[in-house]
C-alpha cells in the first residue's frame, strides 16, 4: 500500500445484501463502494477503492467536504 502523504477519514456506509457479502460505499466519492464476505474484508476492500477513486478525480473534487448524518427511526 502506498504511504499517504495528506489522510483524509471519509465516513462509509456497510449494509449485508441478499447474497450474504457486506457492500461498503464511500457516499462522499460518486460510484465508490466494494463488498466483501466479511465486514473486515469490505472495508478493506472499500478503503483500496477510495485510494483508487482520488487517484481518477480532480483536486475540486477530492478536497470538496461531503456531510454526511445518520439518523435512526423507530416503525
Amino acid at each position: 500500500m502506498k504511504q499517504l502523504i495528506h489522510q483524509r477519514w471519509f465516513p462509509i456506509v456497510v449494509e449485508k445484501d441478499e447474497d450474504g457479502f457486506f457492500v461498503a460505499v464511500n457516499p462522499s466519492l460518486a460510484g465508490c463502494y466494494s463488498q466483501g464476505k466479511t465486514i473486515e474484508e469490505a472495508l478493506v476492500n472499500v478503503q483500496e477503492a477510495t485510494e483508487l477513486c482520488l487517484e481518477s478525480v480532480d483536486e475540486k473534487e477530492a478536497s470538496r467536504d461531503t456531510q454526511v448524518s445518520v439518523h435512526l427511526i423507530a416503525a
